[in-house]
């Protein structure tokens, strides 16, 4: 497929297109009651430090336990019907427990730090449904429809039917999937197919609903329902993606749903088996609350969360944002990777990659370049924008064009020095060109521009005169680091990533050449990328999808882990992934894998270690008597010491041991 030149009409041509509203933290319940709680805890921490009366401190507490307590455990006491112990709701009475026996303190903090997290993940939720709902503003909300007696009308979209026609004029967005009857344009569906360049259009053509027309006007027959739009199914594909996608839950939480009931089950038979022996009940109740507060998962809770948010930390000082400790522990678990090609092992951007001028023409490349970019200089087509921006890179001086024309699927003309420039496609340019005096010329720009294309380039012709003069190739650049990412990523998968992309077969056979990819996927839809990514899944293969369109959303949101290119990336697209490459440097996603699995070996050694001080102090409070003050004391020390080996995710040479580590993989 070769790409035309177009003038791009001024912006404000362009169909007004409402902001997506974004859902402010504290419009959320969760936030509010976190944050109440936080400031209660706030207020009462120093006046409890500085030696104020407890009948100060003391309901402040109270009320910071409410705050930020009764969510969760109204949610677990909801759970418990259906026979299901929530670990938040042990947590809740772990805090409880501790208030009970004089630790108000450690339960309050407890409870501070399970609001914060709820009401975060409660963000999180709030934020993607806005970015796909908002997705829904691609498509206009009006289109203009053709009465069979030829007059106009505009109709809401939503009413377009099936054999309806309507008019596409220049600058505006498509109003409904369908075929074009008539007319020659250039459409922008990148938001669709991931393509880098405009298409070009003409009669027999396939057109999607919110893709941008260029500046011809097309008559289009619509061939899909509102609701069946590509557009409509890409939101239906990500919802459905993210409310079906298995519940996924921190290693830890899944010993520890066990764990709990064991827990509260052993805490009631210390309570009451020395009370069926006659003991007291005071001394029972102190005995089964010291129990609860050693046997109590803190410390192992804590095992899992400081090695996985010191390395979320770390990998955001580097470029990476992960969203949850969640994501990051399934990071490490990536055993397939499929990749995206335009904005991810792309830059997205084209860029002038031959300059070629033809012999005879009298021409350096630099004076090739720069009376191409003259003519293009007043248009503002993506290629066009390369062109121009080549010649500035080289510091050529552009001589003021006259008469400025552009043609859709042609390309454009001027008036550069008294002669007559026209740059665009080969194909078209040419045929005026052969029975001429420049039949030698236009054979030997043919045979250039064929070369260029055939190398997944797309080929500009220029011409002075009626006669070529030089052929320009044009690509959207490699990523300097893709080709060492790709075979990162391989080393540490065990199985070289796939390429799945919208683009051509001969751009994406290419480009999957240069970088190592042998399994290359082309022309697909966004439901065909999840498919692709879900016969990895059912194959046992726990997948990343690396992208950063709105048409790889909903791969992203199907993926075992999504990870979406920050500076290039649509909306939905961040708000969907699970991980976001802020500086879109892709060599840091095997590097945070890696940093992932280093997290997880840490996991292990801290569970070694909180397993080791609950056993010793459980034995020592059944056989024995253990003071509450050492109880406390070492469950404590316990929390500290596995914090502390878990903060060492911390330091940036954590996150060059795991650079290093995916060069050994």
């Amino acid at each position: 497929m070769s790409t035309t030149l177009l003038e791009r009409p001024a912006v404000a041509a362009a169909p007004h297109v409402a902001p997506r509203r974004r859902t402010r933290v504290l419009a959320l319940a969760e936030a509010r009651w976190a944050l109440a709680a936080l400031v209660l805890f706030a207020i009462a921490l120093p006046l409890q430090l500085a030696g104020v009366t407890a009948w100060v401190w003391g309901p402040l507490y109270a009320l910071c336990y409410a705050a930020g307590g009764w969510e969760p455990g109204w949610a677990g006491l909801t759970a418990l019907r259906e026979r299901t112990l929530d670990v938040d709701l042990l947590m809740i009475v772990a805090a409880l427990g501790a208030a009970a026996i004089g630790q108000v303190l450690d339960g309050a903090l407890l409870i501070v730090i399970f609001a914060t997290s709820g009401a975060l993940e409660a963000l999180a939720t709030a934020r993607t449904a806005d970015s796909v709902r908002g997705l829904l503003d691609l498509a206009p909300t009006t289109a203009t429809r053709l009465r069979d007696d030829g007059t106009e009308e505009t109709v809401a979209t939503e009413a377009l039917a099936v054999g309806d026609t309507v008019l596409v004029r220049p600058g505006e967005r498509v109003g409904a999937d369908g075929r074009v009857l008539d007319g020659a344009s250039e459409v922008d569906q990148a938001t669709i197919t991931g393509e880098p360049l405009p298409v070009a259009k003409q009669a027999g053509d396939e057109v999607f609903a919110g893709t941008l027309n260029g500046t011809g006007a097309l008559r289009v027959k619509v061939e899909r329902d509102a609701t069946d739009s590509v557009i409509a199914r890409i939101v239906a594909m990500v919802e459905e993606a993210s409310e079906t996608k298995a519940p996924t839950q921190l290693f830890i939480e899944k010993v520890e749903q066990r764990y709990s009931v064991g827990m509260v089950t052993a805490t009631l038979l210390v309570f009451a088996i020395p009370l069926a022996f006659g003991a007291a009940l005071s001394g029972s109740l102190l005995r089964a609350m010291t129990f609860m507060i050693v046997a109590s998962p803190c410390a192992v809770v804590l095992a899992t969360m400081p090695p996985l948010l010191s390395a979320i930390a770390t990998a955001g000082r580097h470029g990476v944002l992960v969203k949850s400790a969640v994501v990051m522990e399934q990071l490490g678990q990536t055993q397939a990777v499929a990749l995206d090609k335009t904005g991810t092992l792309t830059e997205g951007t084209p860029r002038v990659t031959d300059v070629r001028p033809l012999p005879g023409s009298g021409l350096t490349e630099d004076a090739l370049l720069a009376l191409a970019a003259a003519a293009e200089h007043p248009s503002e087509h993506p290629l066009a924008r390369a062109v121009v921006d080549a010649a500035r890179t080289r510091g050529l001086a552009l001589s003021p064009a006259q008469d400025f024309t552009s043609a859709p699927g042609v390309g454009v003309t001027a008036l550069v020095n008294g002669a007559t420039v026209a740059v665009g496609a080969p194909a078209r340019l040419l045929v005026d060109a052969v029975g001429s005096a420049s039949t030698d010329a236009a054979a030997l720009a043919a045979g250039l521009a064929s070369g260029l294309e055939d190398g997944g380039r797309t080929a500009v012709l220029v011409q002075r005169e009626g006669i070529p003069v030089g052929v320009l190739g044009i690509a959207d650049r490699l990523r300097p680091d893709a080709a060492a990412t790709v075979a990162a990523l391989g080393r540490l998968t065990g199985r070289t990533p796939i390429l799945v992309t919208g683009d051509n077969l001969r751009a994406a056979a290419r480009l999957a050449a240069e970088v190592g990819v042998e399994d290359v996927r082309a022309g697909l839809l966004p439901q065909d990328k999840v498919t692709a990514v879900t016969e990895l899944e059912r194959a046992g293969r726990r997948t990343m999808v690396i992208g950063d369109g709105v048409n790889d959303a909903p791969a992203l949101a199907a993926a075992h882990v999504g990870v979406a290119m920050g500076r290039a990336g649509s909306d939905l697209a961040l708000e969907t992934a699970d991980a976001v490459v802020v500086r879109d440097e892709l060599a840091t996603v095997p590097t945070v894998i890696a940093l992932s699995r280093r997290a997880r070996r840490l996991v292990v050694q801290n569970l070694v270690i909180a397993s080791v001080f609950i056993t010793g102090l459980v034995v020592w409070d059944l056989v024995g008597h253990l003071p509450l003050p050492l109880g406390v004391l070492g469950h404590e020390g316990s929390t500290v010491i596995v914090g502390l080996n878990g903060l060492r995710l911390l330091r940036d040479a954590a996150w060059r041991r795991a650079g290093a580590g995916t060069a050994a993989a």
